[in-house]
């Protein structure tokens, strides 16, 4: 008996290590998600001046007031009274692919569910799980007033979603949609969505501190003339073809950390767009 008990102590030893590496790589990879590609916080996060507001990492509050709604971002931070700590993990993750909250309440634009809901589940458990590792910060924030009746769901219940499949245009396509959602911007949008027949084609007016910004078209009739090289430095930096700054809401602060993979992915994908005008 004492022998099977020293071997049963010894393998949790052993799987400690294990366990706790699978940990720390879901974090990261969800970290990365939320901070990097995802640029979450260009939403959620509050911005001053100078940037972001010290202390409300993602604590919501930021306003978009278009014609068809004033949308308010809420609190994401695990915060139990304003933000999500009393959220379930399942419950979390329906709301990021669905757009559906935990009372059944349909979540509205700018939150781009039509493209989240191609998050594969390894991903979103992942964003899930470092969303429950930022500092909690208490921010009631206004809710959201839309002007345009929001449809009853965005489509049927998810049950599961894969990994897209290793090659570079799969992984740039699913990238530029499912998590960064460039094409939420760079589309032009109908009453029904997107124009998915003119994916990518631009055409945007963002108005704002900047100015105004307009989305660019980023299929190959838009980007004939640019250099990989110069599709990244745009994406990552905020410097256009011909030297001069690029304006928001691009998130280059967050996208100039995106990994060499997925920059190279990235323009395999805008390479392989049906060029649109």
């Amino acid at each position: 008996m004492r022998r099977l008990l020293c071997a049963a102590v010894a393998a949790l030893a052993l799987s400690a290590p294990a366990a706790v590496a699978q940990d720390t790589a879901l974090l990261e990879r969800g970290r990365y998600l939320v901070e990097v590609t995802g640029a979450c916080g260009n939403c959620h996060t509050p911005m001053g001046p100078q940037g972001p507001l010290p202390g409300r990492h993602l604590a919501g509050g930021t306003v978009f007031d278009e014609q068809p709604f004033r949308a308010v971002a809420p609190n994401i931070t695990p915060d139990p009274e304003t933000g999500i700590g009393r959220w379930t993990d399942p419950q979390l993750m329906r709301a990021i692919r669905e757009g559906i909250r935990p009372d059944g309440s349909v979540i509205g634009p700018p939150m781009p569910i039509f493209f989240y809901r191609g998050l594969a589940d390894a991903d979103l458990r992942a964003m899930v799980a470092y969303l429950r590792t930022v500092p909690p910060v208490r921010n009631a924030v206004e809710r959201s007033t839309y002007r345009i009746p929001l449809p009853p769901s965005y489509g049927p219940p998810i049950t599961s979603v894969s990994p897209p499949a290793d090659d570079p245009v799969t992984r740039g396509s699913y990238l530029a949609n499912a998590v960064a959602h460039c094409m939420e911007c760079h589309t032009p949008m109908t009453p029904a969505g997107p124009d998915l027949s003119r994916l990518g084609a631009g055409g945007h007016h963002f108005n704002g501190p900047w100015g105004t910004s307009v989305a660019a078209n980023i299929t190959p009739h838009g980007l004939r003339d640019w250099t990989d090289a110069e599709i990244i430095r745009a994406v990552t930096e905020g410097i256009s073809r011909d030297g001069s700054r690029l304006k928001p809401p691009m998130a280059f602060w967050a996208y100039r950390n995106m990994s060499a993979q997925d920059r190279s992915d990235l323009v395999a994908y805008l390479r392989a767009l049906p060029a649109a005008q």
